[in-house]
């Protein structure tokens, strides 16, 4: 059993296939499905089953990578943590964050971060809510930036942006100074699938509303996109903006009455954070958020 391999089984995990784990290792796929089926001949059982959503884990392949997670983790923590104690930060850095978040809330920060610390590689991934919650509970990623922190998670909180209507701009509401959310209920709605969606749906229940729910999407490309063809409305976050900047015009938003918003924080890994154990990398990460944070850490 090497080393090689267990990164590679990560990496088909982390990244949901084999296709995936290539370009992210930098091997080909035969390569990768070499290395897996290497491990799984000398383990006697199957770790991971192909399907047409990507790969899922078995039984024995989910106690084989919470261990293979842990070797490879002290491994690569002798050289950081040894280097660290000389005064350089090395390593990598694994991070996670909402696709609408990235640019305006981890991109400034991850770039003075690599100004301080040019040795530390980052790693991004970027997926909903759920997603980033997942990542961090098996230590896939240190930090995860999300939209409420789950109970227990050491976190710190980065800002409050507003949740905002999304409308057609020809829609009877677009010049109105606020909209309701029962306004919003009495036309079809576009809902979001990822993380906005518990806060959406919040929403409307405080204001004794159902949705009339005629879509669902992922992307808020795609939801800013289906409104402006006339679809329906939706509810949005304003952090997400650059997504209807170059709409010409189609589509509007407008205040939510009452006024709705969201908390963002970054949160970090359990496994690292409760133990004391975060690499070197993410302790610094982590201090450098401190610094700019207000009010500061939180436990929620």
């Amino acid at each position: 059993m090497r080393l090689t391999q267990l990164r590679v089984l990560l990496a088909v995990v982390d990244h949901g296939g084999f296709t995936a784990a290539a370009e992210r290792t930098g091997v080909s796929q035969p390569a990768v499905s070499r290395a897996v089926a290497a491990l799984e001949s000398e383990l006697g059982a199957r770790l991971v089953v192909r399907g047409r959503d990507g790969v899922r884990l078995t039984e024995p392949g989910r106690r084989a990578v919470a261990h293979a997670r842990e070797a490879v983790r002290h491994f690569d923590l002798v050289r950081t943590e040894v280097a660290a104690a000389a005064g350089e930060v090395t390593g990598e850095l694994r991070l996670a964050s909402l696709p609408t978040a990235t640019g305006a809330l981890l991109a400034p920060r991850i770039a003075e971060f690599t100004d301080r610390h040019p040795q530390v590689r980052v790693r991004l991934l970027e997926g909903f809510d759920r997603d980033v919650r997942a990542w961090l509970e098996r230590g896939a990623v240190e930090a995860g930036l999300l939209t409420r922190p789950a109970p227990g998670l050491e976190a710190v909180e980065l800002a409050s942006d507003e949740m905002v209507a999304l409308l057609p701009a020809a829609h009877p509401l677009a010049d109105a100074s606020s909209v309701p959310v029962s306004a919003l209920a009495r036309e079809p709605f576009i809902l979001s699938s990822g993380g906005c969606r518990p806060l959406i749906r919040q929403a409307a229940r405080d204001a004794g509303v159902e949705l009339d729910v005629a879509f669902e999407a992922a992307q808020l490309s795609a939801i800013v996109a289906m409104v402006g063809s006339g679809l329906g409305v939706s509810i949005v976050p304003t952090l997400g903006r650059d997504a209807w900047r170059n709409t010409e015009g189609a589509v509007v938003t407008r205040p939510l009455r009452p006024r709705l918003h969201r908390t963002l924080a970054l949160a970090f890994s359990p496994a690292g954070a409760e133990a004391g154990e975060l690499s070197p990398a993410a302790r610094a990460f982590r201090q450098l958020v401190r610094d700019h944070a207000e009010p500061g850490p939180a436990r929620v």
